[in-house]
């Protein structure tokens, strides 16, 4: 609730992936889902271990309200981000064991080639944008607290939210619950409530952001892009109100470095700066500078978890359509 109540950013906090395995797993998790779950720890530990190594995220997800165990084929989602969120692809595809994901193309899914994909998953098909709400409460109490009433809410929305919004393991920045990433395009959101939910799926359906989600307090990002990238287009996207997200780029920043999640993967330090260059679809182009600072507050990261050092992305345009110039 602190972060919430002092602003801090969320800008550039998506936790880093280019392709996105999620799979449907009932019953309980544990802190660390893949290993700890009715899924067994062996293959969890596998297909984590392929996801990362290829440049993924690997997530299990469940429908929203009570969590019993399920007999039966198991729904699975894989997704490739896109570096332009134009090149997002999203399949669903239903399979009786949980083993034969380990059959997919990887390196077909590193480098987004849909089709080779599509035949490594025997009736995969495309499929419309999901939204994964933050629900795992092993691993943060705040996420079951605020995300499983989030994510029942949503999904009863409709009988087609029904089948787009899903409970997952983890999305990073627990600070900032309910948290949760909008698939394909690894689209992460921060501090959502019923009304914030519904607007993303309903723009979601033509591959945009709602503009009611614009700025540092619920955009977090696209998963494909590091830190200080993701910052970047954030901050544009907010400036120019531009909600598609495959009108806007960021070209991968220099300086500061992308770790996991951006700012919230790094230990407190220097005011690292980047630049980055975030280009339009028409031909317009900014000039950012992103620093990464180290604020004088402490938070908890999480529920119960002692304070630390706040660290954010903060990002300045400098150059560009609508930045007043000097001199």
């Amino acid at each position: 609730m602190l972060w919430e109540l002092d602003g801090t950013s969320a800008f550039g906090t998506s936790a880093e992936a280019a392709f996105f395995v999620v799979l449907e797993q009932s019953g309980p998790w544990g802190r660390v889902a893949a290993l700890e779950s009715h899924l067994g720890a062996e293959l969890g530990a596998e297909l984590d271990g392929r996801c990362a190594h290829a440049g993924g995220r690997f997530m299990l997800m469940r429908r929203p309200g009570g969590h019993p165990d399920r007999d039966g084929p198991r729904r699975v989602l894989v997704a490739h981000a896109g570096a332009r969120a134009d090149d997002g692809w999203l399949l669903a595809a239903r399979v009786d064991r949980p083993g034969e994901l380990l059959a997919l193309d990887w390196t077909a899914l590193a480098k987004g080639h849909r089709e080779l994909v599509r035949a490594s998953l025997p009736a995969a098909q495309d499929a419309p944008p999901h939204l994964l709400i933050c629900t795992n409460g092993r691993r943060d109490v705040c996420c079951a607290v605020r995300g499983r009433p989030l994510a029942a809410a949503a999904a009863a929305a409709s009988s087609e939210a029904a089948e787009r919004v899903w409970e997952v393991s983890h999305t990073g920045g627990h600070r900032f619950a309910p948290t949760a990433v909008l698939l394909p395009w690894g689209q992460g959101f921060a501090r959502l409530d019923e009304a914030a939910t519904g607007f993303a799926l309903a723009a979601s359906d033509t591959g945009h952001v709602p503009r009611e989600l614009l700025g540092g307090l619920h955009d977090r990002g696209r998963s494909a892009l590091p830190g200080p990238a993701q910052c970047a287009e954030s901050q544009v996207r907010a400036l120019s109100g531009e909600t598609r997200l495959g009108a806007l780029w960021a070209l991968p920043a220099g300086g500061a470095d992308g770790a996991e999640g951006g700012a919230e993967g790094r230990a407190a330090g220097a005011d690292d700066a980047a630049e980055v260059r975030v280009e339009h679809e028409d031909g317009r182009a900014w000039r950012v500078r992103v620093h990464r600072r180290r604020q004088s507050r402490q938070r908890p990261e999480s529920c119960g978890k002692a304070p630390v050092d706040v660290v954010e992305y903060v990002g300045e345009v400098v150059a560009g359509p609508g930045v007043p110039t000097t001199g």
